[in-house]
């Protein structure tokens, strides 16, 4: 990749504001070169960005350079801040982003949160799944089933079918328009399943969330031919992230385990058994639901390293 920079191109803004474009374009070309997206994205909405040496945030102005004139010039912004989101600014501020919206003008600032902890030693596994998508279990037994399978696949039946309606009248826009629509409940879905998964592991004093390192899941994951297609389309990534930045914010520590053989290993005995759809059963008389047994393994499992790829 060529070595670029605000000189490299012509363009009526900031030499800050350029230098945010260059990064922006060479982390999109070294995702897609990792394989991250098949085509290359194009960004379609215009945005600036600024980095946190070149805005200031004084109570509710910004201030930051744009191009006026033939020059780069600091202007002040009164902006609309909320007490929610005045009381997220506390930790040290990160990149500074400006869009149009629906007529208005938004403005998206990264924060790193502060450092603090939850009290308490108390671990909780969660097992993230298809039928259920998040089952959390903590050290001390307590456990919380949150989300719905059987409603994330109808969405997505519903929406295939509709795709598939609007292909044969060759209806392109339509199409597109109906993905997104599919793309934003999903989100929507896994923000609110972690949004109870943090909330439970708050309220039951948990001080560090364990779940499965998502290296190469849908290569060795193992699912029925009915549950095939939902696999390769959902995102354990996302719902793994939602989970770990939420839990971050409230002060948990999130740690990555091995998953091998966490859904198969009686917690009680040790030996292993394959189950039955969802009930697990061991021939020592420990029985109860798989994805249950997956997050009290979770728990006891060893940390890895490394960085998680997209799943």
């Amino acid at each position: 990749m060529p070595k670029l920079s605000s000189s490299s191109f012509v363009a009526p803004l900031p030499s800050a504001v350029k230098n945010e474009v260059v990064n922006t374009v060479k982390s999109i070309v070294l995702k897609h070169r990792r394989g991250a997206c098949k085509s290359m994205p194009v960004l379609r909405k215009p945005i600036a960005t600024w980095n946190n040496q070149n805005y200031r945030l004084e109570g509710d102005v910004v201030a930051f350079p744009v191009w006026v004139d033939g020059r780069s010039k600091r202007i002040l912004v009164r902006a609309v801040i909320h007490d929610y989101q005045r009381s997220r600014l506390s930790g040290k501020l990160g990149s500074l982003r400006i869009s149009q919206k629906s007529g208005r003008w938004i403005a998206q600032i990264a924060v790193e949160p502060p450092a603090t902890t939850q009290p308490g030693g108390s671990v909780m596994g969660v097992d993230l799944g298809l039928k259920v998508p998040a089952v959390a279990v903590t050290s001390a037994g307590k456990t919380k089933f949150s989300g719905n399978g059987r409603m994330n696949k109808y969405m997505r039946r519903r929406h295939k079918a509709r795709r598939k309606a609007l292909g044969k009248a060759k209806k392109k826009k339509a199409i597109e328009k109906l993905g997104n629509k599919e793309q934003r409940w999903m989100r929507d879905q896994d923000h609110k399943t972690s949004r109870e998964i943090v909330n439970f592991a708050v309220s039951s004093g948990v001080g560090t969330i364990r779940m499965e390192k998502l290296a190469n899941i849908r290569q060795t994951a193992r699912t029925s031919r009915k549950n095939e297609k939902n696999l390769h389309t959902w995102s354990f990534y996302r719902l793994a992230g939602f989970i770990e930045y939420k839990a971050v914010m409230a002060g948990i520590k999130v740690e990555y385990v091995d998953p091998a053989h966490t859904s198969q290993t009686c917690p009680k005995c040790g030996k292993r058994n394959h189950a039955k759809d969802r009930a697990y059963r061991c021939s020592c008389g420990y029985a109860t639901h798989r994805d249950r047994v997956g997050a009290m393994n979770i728990i006891n499992a060893p940390v890895v390293a490394g960085n998680r790829r997209p799943a």
